[in-house]
Parts: C-alpha cells; sequence; structure tokens
C-alpha cells in the first residue's frame, strides 16, 4: 500500500515541468476554448446562427468548398509525385541517395516567402518559362501560369513535397529486403512483388502523407495569397480578412471550428495509419 502511495506522488523534478504546462494551456488551449465559445455567440447570447450562416452564405461555403478541392488536388499530386520519387531513391547508391535527400532537405532551409516569389520569377508574364517559349516563337502571348488555382496547386506542392516524400522513403528502407528476396527465388517476376508484396507494405506510410499533406494544405496563406493574387480565395485568406479587415469574430470562429473540427478527424486517421506502420 505504502508503495502505491509513494509511487502516486508527485516528484520535485515534476513540479519543474508545471509551469511549461501552465503556459501551454494558456497559451494554446485556451485561445482554441474563445474561439469555440465566440462561435456560440451573437449579441451576447448563445446561438447556432453563425454555422447557419456558413450553410445559407454561398460565399463562406464556395470558400470552403474551393479549400478542400485544392487541398485534394495537391494531395493526389504529391502522392503521384512523391512515392515514385522516393521509390527511385531507395534504388540509387548510398552516396546518391544522401544527394538526393539532401536536395529534398535543403529547401527547408529556404523561408517559404522566398520560395513562393521564386515562382514568379519562373511562372509570371514575363518569367523564365513564358521568355523562353515566346522566343522560340511556341507562343503569341505569354501564358497565365500564375494568379489562378494551378499557380497555388503548383506553389503548394513545392512546399509539401517533402512531407510525402521523406517519410515514404523512411518507410520503405524499412522494408526487409529478404521478403522481397524470397518472392523473387519463388518465381514472382518484378511487377508482382512490387504490387502484392512492397506497395501494400508501403500503403500505410502513403496514406498517412496523404493525410499530413492534406492537413497542411488546409491551413495555407503565403502561397494562395502571392500565387493566387486575391482571386483563389482559401479558408486561411477568408479568416484573415474577417478578422483584420471586417471585421466579423463570430463568423471567423464558427469557420475555424469547422476547419478544427476536420483537421481532428483527419489526423485520427493518420495516427491510424502511423500506428500500423509501427505494428508492421
Amino acid at each position: 500500500m505504502s508503495t502505491i502511495i509513494t509511487r502516486s506522488r508527485i516528484t520535485p523534478t515534476m513540479w519543474m515541468v508545471v509551469p511549461l504546462l501552465i503556459v501551454m494551456a494558456i497559451g494554446f488551449n485556451l485561445p482554441i476554448i474563445m474561439m469555440l465559445a465566440k462561435s456560440f455567440v451573437q449579441d451576447q447570447s448563445f446561438t447556432f446562427a453563425n454555422y447557419i450562416d456558413l450553410i445559407e452564405m454561398p460565399v463562406y461555403l464556395k470558400v470552403l468548398v474551393n479549400t478542400f478541392k485544392i487541398a485534394a488536388i495537391t494531395t493526389v499530386c504529391c502522392v503521384l509525385l512523391g512515392y515514385p520519387l522516393a521509390y527511385w531513391i531507395l534504388g540509387l547508391s548510398t552516396r546518391w541517395k544522401i544527394i538526393c535527400l539532401a536536395a529534398i532537405v535543403v529547401p527547408f532551409w529556404v523561408s517559404i516567402l522566398v520560395r513562393t516569389y521564386a515562382w514568379i520569377v519562373i511562372m509570371g508574364n514575363s518569367g523564365i518559362i513564358n521568355r523562353s517559349l515566346l522566343e522560340l516563337g511556341w507562343i503569341e502571348a505569354p501564358i497565365q501560369f500564375l494568379y489562378n488555382e494551378f499557380g497555388v496547386v503548383i506553389g503548394t506542392i513545392n512546399v509539401l513535397l517533402p512531407f510525402m516524400v521523406l517519410p515514404l522513403f523512411a518507410s520503405m528502407t524499412k522494408i526487409d529486403q529478404r521478403i522481397l528476396s524470397a518472392a523473387e527465388t519463388l518465381g514472382a517476376n518484378h511487377v508482382t512483388i512490387f504490387w502484392r508484396i512492397f506497395f501494400p507494405l508501403s500503403a500505410p506510410a502513403l496514406a498517412a502523407g496523404a493525410v499530413l499533406v492534406f492537413i497542411l494544405t488546409l491551413g495555407f496563406y503565403i502561397t494562395p495569397a502571392i500565387l493566387g493574387g486575391g482571386r483563389v480565395p482559401m479558408a486561411a485568406n477568408m479568416l484573415d480578412l474577417l478578422i483584420n479587415q471586417m471585421p466579423s469574430w463570430e463568423v471567423a470562429s464558427s469557420i475555424s471550428v469547422v476547419l478544427l473540427a476536420l483537421t481532428i478527424i483527419l489526423f485520427m486517421f493518420y495516427l491510424r495509419f502511423t500506428n500500423e506502420e509501427k505494428a508492421r
């Protein structure tokens, strides 16, 4: 009995963590609770009117749908680009693996703002691509690559592709090569080995990476604002408008709660896929 009481006591070292927990509670949890409370308040009374406005007002629903659409397109593109890239890197020699992984990691050292503006230099009306095509005589007028959904998706993929490639590569390196060798010994060809063994073993990491990319895209602000030119409304840009310019904190809070709820649901799926990856 005394042993149980001793173990239940808070040790002095645990008390050192209490100030950090208080700061985290005040700095992270309190704003979320205040946002949740404000979404149910209008004219100092409890109401669901803010959520009803989200459904009845076409502009809010349009922005949310557009955000989900861009997030879905970005996720699909990252999957189609990231999986072959990670698989290709896996087959390289150790030296080239290090070089390729360094090329993927180095962009993390550059500000997202700088990387986003770099796309204007590349794909702008006077950018490298348009000038090259004009000089070659392949086009008569600059192609509008930017200030539309295409430009936003390209910029978002550039930022989030490493979040897909790196976890995938780490998962692929953990696959026991003896299983693949055994299948080859039993007469299976490379295509069969890939689709029947390798891909199912790496599928949890692929799904987890896809969920992670989708979640991160939902909160993107800088890239849509710059490469969209204000013509591609997304949730984060609309929240900035509702809070800093209108302002309408109640509606902004209700939109944030919807995004938070969706993010929590997706994060639960992410944890499920990562747990499957750990159990493999």
